[in-house]
């Protein structure tokens, strides 16, 4: 049995936590927060055992052999390090750190440790998305051409002009860090690596300190194919999270326009000569009987956590992709301050 600890009562109680007890080699016995008299509720609630006001307490407890984390970026890399340090598996979000700095720590200590790091990247765990990228594959579309990304939603933090991570670039988050993260794991799962990108960035207008609620990026992947990324997190009534995919034999288009960020999505293709796209039908991979969508494919990412634990492997996505997507997060903040058209990636 894999006794977890998580830290971070949001997110880790409404989605983390239902999501490593659908695994019945797991059992979540602590939870750590900031508020003991709340973190003492919840325990109390859920049915866990331990309850901490102080996250180092936790991790440094000796009957727990992994933890999840469900932090701003700007707090994540010291727990992960320490919770390394102790000989315990880590479950961490995206990005990984608040800097490219505090993700290569987290990098070089697990590489020492050689225990394992999953990172939550959960949209590659969609039964369309999988589909999707069989798909390509197979070479539906025939050679690519070029891939568009639009993302246009309003979100919470955003629309009610909280000051938090989630719309802070210096926290590691605004929204490339919270949303545009996401894109850059997706879009070398689907395509290979990027070669090069331009990046501007904006906050809403006239707001002081300015926030981060606009993405445009644009490049080549290095096969030479083109994309191009439009994302903002201030977009009312907005059109939604497309991925289009043109190629010289046809199209294939990831869609959804519902406020469910894992749910909602439709896959559609046409080969020529066909004109219209059609739908594809993707058979669930397994019951979703949670209230909240980010659950059942956060559940498919702790299960092959877990198996990596039992047979000491790497798992995919892991320390190593996140500290890709941080390098790429730092690649568009170094596009944007240099006011430069294009910056080539490190391999």
């Amino acid at each position: 049995m894999i006794r977890l600890g998580i830290v971070g009562c949001n997110f880790g109680r409404s989605v983390l936590l239902p999501a490593f007890r659908a695994d019945t080699r797991c059992e979540v016995t602590a939870l750590a927060g900031t508020d003991m008299a709340r973190t003492s509720d919840i325990t109390s609630a859920e049915g866990i055992t331990q309850a901490f006001a102080n996250w180092a307490e936790l991790v440094d407890h000796p009957d727990l052999d992994a933890v999840a984390i469900a932090v701003p970026p700007r707090l994540q890399a010291e727990i992960a390090i320490r919770a390394l340090k102790s000989g315990k598996a880590v479950f961490a979000e995206k990005p990984l750190a608040a800097d490219l700095d505090g993700a290569r720590a987290m990098l070089n200590q697990a590489t020492a440790s050689e225990r394992p790091v999953m990172v939550d990247f959960e949209f590659c765990e969609l039964p369309t998305w999988q589909r999707a990228k069989s798909l390509i594959d197979e070479g539906a579309v025939g050679a690519l051409r070029h891939v568009a990304v639009t993302w246009h939603v309003e979100n919470y933090a955003t629309r009610m002009r909280l000051k938090s991570w989630k719309t802070s670039a210096s926290d590691g988050g605004g929204a490339l860090g919270n949303f545009v993260s996401h894109c850059f794991y997706y879009l070398e799962f689907f395509c290979g690596p990027m070669k090069d990108m331009s990046a501007q960035l904006f906050g809403l207008p006239g707001e002081k300190p300015p926030s981060e609620s606009s993405v445009a990026l644009s490049g080549r992947f290095q096969s030479g194919v083109a994309y191009l990324l439009s994302m903002s997190a201030a977009s009312y009534l907005g059109s939604g999270h497309r991925i289009e995919f043109y190629g010289e034999d046809g199209t294939l288009v990831l869609a959804n326009s519902t406020a469910d960020y894992m749910r909602g999505f439709e896959l559609f293709h046409a080969r020529r000569p066909a004109t219209p796209l059609e739908r594809i039908e993707c058979p669930a991979s397994g019951p979703d009987p949670y209230p909240d969508g980010r659950i059942a494919p956060v559940s498919r990412l702790a299960r092959r956590f877990i198996d990596a634990i039992d047979t000491r492997t790497t798992p995919v996505p892991g320390i190593r992709e996140g500290y890709r997507v941080q390098q790429l997060i730092e690649t568009a903040r170094l596009s944007q301050t240099s006011n430069s058209r294009s910056i080539v990636i490190d391999a």
